[in-house]
């Protein structure tokens, strides 16, 4: 495990668990989740019950990306509201017995579903009613008063979209390892189509999709929603653009999309059914512009990629083998977004 630049000391890191977090005593493992490619996260076993450690990953990192504290705050700042969290138990700074950032929060035993199809649920009612709590969820989410708990300084003024454009096409320029002509012109796209903001303005969570939240075991109901990494003020179709724009992933090559799959037979809502439900939710008419927003939705996922292939090839990914795939995943995404352009101008 030495050579292994994700790997934790435990001898180190135990004393100072017992130290910050009231009651732990005798951690005994750390296991590394293997889903996630951004902060990495441990499973702790300690004589005092299970926890969850998430920290920065090792490395030279892009400046603003893999601010676990913003994670930690959001969590904390919406524990008793209508969005489900697991409770946050601490939050270190950066010189820790780790060599870097992390916190750490309560283990949740329940459901995580990988896949969008549902494959595990009881039936078709069970799978409906999973994405009917998932978008009822996300219409709380945009619902919170964010003055009321303490977020209202959690974003920057000005238009959202002009903002994660900025964002995602420097960070997108950082780390580009070749010359994608469908993203270039993607890009171009968005700029000449942005559209005018509408003040509409919310917390947002920036990854909202079917396996970053938590089921309970025995119904279809979310107790948690994790992977905080993205969050900021936003606006709200931004999350909903983002979560119907897996929805048309392939259900393929890497990807757990629903592209290609009959959604009806299997009792799931089409995407107008489901944005139709979202809208009734938060009392709103429709959605314009929705194209826009789906491939923004394209463009930022795939600037995401980019930034994890790159790191693999650097070394410091959290999955590296798995990372090397996401350069191919740039292209994939760029070429659905172009398509989707294509159509509708």
């Amino acid at each position: 495990m030495s050579g292994d630049a994700n790997a934790l000391n435990q001898a180190a890191l135990a004393p100072y668990l017992e130290a910050h977090i009231p009651g732990f005593a005798g951690l005994s493992a750390i296991e590394k989740f293997k889903s996630g490619q951004s902060n990495p996260t441990y499973l702790l076993t300690a004589a005092s019950g299970r926890y969850v450690l998430r920290a920065k990953p090792p490395g030279q990192l892009l400046k603003s990306a893999h601010q676990v504290d913003r994670e930690f705050r959001v969590m904390q700042a919406l524990a008793g509201t209508a969005v489900p969290v697991p409770r946050m138990l601490h939050l270190s700074g950066e010189v820790t017995p780790i060599g870097r950032m992390f916190y750490v929060m309560e283990f949740l035993d329940g459901r995580i579903f990988w896949d969008p199809s549902l494959p595990d649920a009881s039936g078709n009612d069970e799978r409906a009613a999973i994405y009917d709590a998932m978008n009822a969820t996300l219409a709380a989410l945009h619902d919170v008063d964010i003055e009321a708990v303490g977020l209202s300084d959690f974003g920057k003024p000005g238009s959202y979209f002009e903002r994660q454009f900025a964002r995602w096409t420097s960070q997108y320029r950082a780390s580009e390892t070749e010359n994608i002509a469908d993203m270039d012109r993607l890009i171009a796209w968005l700029e000449t189509h942005m559209p005018a903001a509408d003040g509409r303005v919310s917390l947002v969570h920036g990854d909202y999709r079917l396996d970053n939240m938590i089921f309970a075991k025995d119904e279809p109901k979310v107790i948690a929603v994790l992977d905080w990494e993205l969050s900021t003020l936003g606006h709200p179709f931004a999350d909903l653009a983002y979560q119907c724009m897996q929805w048309r992933l392939p259900h393929a090559s890497g990807f757990r999309g629903l592209g290609g799959v009959d959604r009806a037979t299997l009792g799931l809502p089409s995407e107008e059914a489901y944005v139709a439900a979202y809208c009734r939710r938060r009392g709103i008419d429709g959605i314009g512009d929705w194209t826009f927003f789906l491939a923004f939705s394209f463009f930022r996922l795939a600037a995401i990629c980019q930034g994890v292939y790159r790191r693999a090839l650097d070394g410091n990914a959290s999955n590296p083998e798995k990372a090397k795939t996401y350069g191919e995943a740039v292209k994939l995404l760029a070429a659905l977004a172009v398509d989707l352009i294509d159509k509708k101008i």
